[in-house]
């Protein structure tokens, strides 16, 4: 995800809080966030991920018009994409499996991020039911308005060479 304009605002920190069910009040109270180490509101530790909300072209997105993939457990109008055998992609899937953080400082209310990514390492596996397992990171910067570095994100995905049979 690139996201050229993150406006990070005190409303949004306080509803990202509430959306994963962290009632701290660094969150979201100047009187106590005074009181403590960082002296200030600050973002939840992944408040980061929600910067994909400000890139047009986030792949998770419902898009109108189009059809979706979807979160359900039925299937959708959209057709999975064919791969060129070899490589690990095959007939199998993918999925998400790990996402790291490493933070430069604190995001808080004012700061305007910027987010770029890149790959990162890759490597395979041999798996007994799946085949091939190829895992790929892709890094993630975000800076903030005066282009310092404030969080790495890393994340991780992995796709199978094959299904696993049920």
């Amino acid at each position: 995800m690139a996201v050229d304009r993150f406006p990070v605002e005190a409303s949004h920190i306080m509803m990202f809080a509430r959306s994963i069910g962290d009632a701290n009040e660094i969150y979201y109270s100047d009187d106590y966030a005074k009181g403590t180490e960082p002296g200030k509101i600050i973002a939840p530790p992944t408040f980061a991920q929600s910067s994909a909300q400000f890139d047009p072209d986030y792949f998770l997105r419902p898009k109108v018009g189009e059809d979706w993939f979807g979160s359900g457990g039925s299937p959708t109008g959209v057709k999975p994409k064919k791969e060129k055998s070899g490589g690990g992609g095959g007939g199998g899937g993918g999925l998400h499996a790990e996402q790291h953080f490493e933070y430069h400082r604190h995001i808080s209310p004012g700061d305007v991020l910027t987010a770029t990514n890149g790959p990162g390492k890759t490597w395979e596996k041999e798996s007994k039911r799946a085949g091939k397992l190829v895992f790929s990171e892709t890094v993630t910067e975000y800076r903030d308005q005066n282009g310092e570095l404030v969080i790495t994100a890393r994340g991780v995905g992995v796709r199978t060479e094959r299904p696993v049979e049920q």
